[in-house]
C-alpha cells in the first residue's frame, strides 16, 4: 500500500496518477478525498489528529506526506511541528518509508541564486524557519537509522489546475483584463517546478529504494527567465497584452497592515527580490530525465485555466 497524506492538493493528485504506473494500492488521504484512479481507496481523515494519521499510515509500505495547510504563519506553527512528528512516529511504528514533498524556505538567503540540495540552510523567514526544522525532524530519525524517507523538494511549482500560485494569478488577472502582479522584483530569475513533472519524480523516488535517506530538487526547467519574461510567454499563449505592475517591498509593508495575505507574503519577498534558480541537475543525473520545456508548461497550464 503507498498512501498520500494531504492528497486533495495539486501536487497529491499529479502524485496519485504517477503512482498507478508503480502500484494498483494507493490510499488517498484527506478530509474529502477523491479517487485519481479507479482503484484508489478513499480514507477520510484529518490529519490534524494524532490517532486519524496512525490509523491512515497503517498498512502503508510508503507514505507521502503532500499536505498544504493555509498559509498563514499562525497555522503553520501550530500544525506542521505536531503533524511531523505524528507521522514520523507513525511511520516508525508501521514501518514505513516516508517521502516529504518539501520547499525551498530553509535555504539561506545568499544560495537563491543557485540552489541546490547542498545549500546551506538559514532561514531568513519565520515560515522558513518552521520548514527547515520539519525537515530536520525527518534527517534526523534518518541518521539515526531509525526511519527511512527521503525529502523530494520543489521550487515554487506551476502547472494545469494549480491553483493559488503565482502563476494562476497572473492568468487570472490577464484572462479579466487587469494588469498582472509580481513581487519585488520583476528583471530577476525565476525558475518554476511544473506539477505533472513534480507529481512523476516524486512517484519515482518513492519507488526507488537507493533513492531514501537523502534530499532530492525535483525536475524543474534550466530555462533562465525573469519575471517579465513568465508574464509576456503568459499573454502571448492567452494572446492578451502582457500588462504587468511590480508591488515592491516597502509597499508590501504598509499593504500589509490591512492586508493580512500580503503581510503572509512579505516574509518570502526576499526570493523575488534576487536571481531564483533551482538547480535539479542531481534528479536529471541520476534518472536521465529533464524537466518540461516551459514554453509546453505555459501552454497546457494556461489551457487549463482558460
Amino acid at each position: 500500500m503507498q498512501t498520500i497524506l494531504g492528497a486533495s492538493g495539486t501536487i497529491g493528485n499529479e502524485l496519485a496518477k504517477s503512482l498507478k504506473l508503480y502500484t494498483d494500492k494507493i490510499r488517498i488521504v484527506s478530509r474529502k478525498p477523491k479517487k485519481a484512479n479507479e482503484t484508489d481507496e478513499l480514507f477520510p481523515a484529518d490529519l490534524t489528529d494524532a490517532a486519524q494519521v496512525d490509523n491512515a499510515i497503517a498498512g502503508s509500505d510508503i507514505v507521502y506526506l503532500t499536505i498544504g495547510f493555509e498559509y498563514k504563519l499562525k497555522v503553520w506553527q501550530k500544525n506542521w511541528p505536531t503533524l511531523m512528528s505524528n507521522v514520523i512516529e507513525s511511520c516508525k511504528k508501521h514501518k514505513a518509508k516516508l517521502v516529504f514533498f518539501d520547499n525551498i524556505y530553509m535555504y539561506d538567503k545568499s544560495e537563491m541564486p543557485h540552489m541546490t540540495e547542498d545549500s546551506r540552510v538559514n532561514p531568513p523567514g519565520k515560515k522558513g524557519k518552521i520548514r527547515a526544522m520539519i525537515a530536520q525532524m525527518i534527517m534526523d530519525e534518518v541518521s539515526k537509522g531509525t526511519l527511512t524517507a527521503l525529502i523530494a523538494r520543489s521550487a515554487d511549482f506551476y502547472g494545469p489546475n494549480a491553483n493559488n500560485n503565482i502563476t494562476h494569478f497572473i492568468i487570472n488577472d490577464l484572462k479579466k483584463g487587469k494588469k498582472a502582479s509580481w513581487l519585488a522584483k520583476a528583471d530577476k530569475i525565476h525558475n518554476f517546478t511544473y506539477t505533472p513533472d513534480a507529481g512523476k519524480a516524486t512517484a519515482l523516488l518513492g519507488n526507488t529504494p537507493d533513492a531514501f535517506n537523502q534530499v532530492w530538487h525535483l525536475p524543474t526547467t534550466h530555462e533562465k527567465m525573469t519575471g517579465k519574461q513568465w508574464i509576456e510567454a503568459i499573454g502571448k499563449e492567452m494572446n492578451v497584452q502582457p500588462r504587468f505592475q511590480v508591488l515592491p517591498v516597502w509597499m508590501m509593508g504598509i499593504l500589509g497592515i490591512f492586508m493580512p495575505q500580503i503581510k503572509e507574503l512579505k516574509d518570502i519577498a526576499y526570493q523575488n527580490d534576487r536571481d531564483y534558480f533551482f538547480d535539479s541537475s542531481k534528479f536529471e543525473k541520476r534518472f536521465g530525465i529533464s524537466a518540461t520545456p516551459f514554453a509546453t508548461g505555459i501552454r497546457e497550464t494556461v489551457n487549463s485555466f482558460i
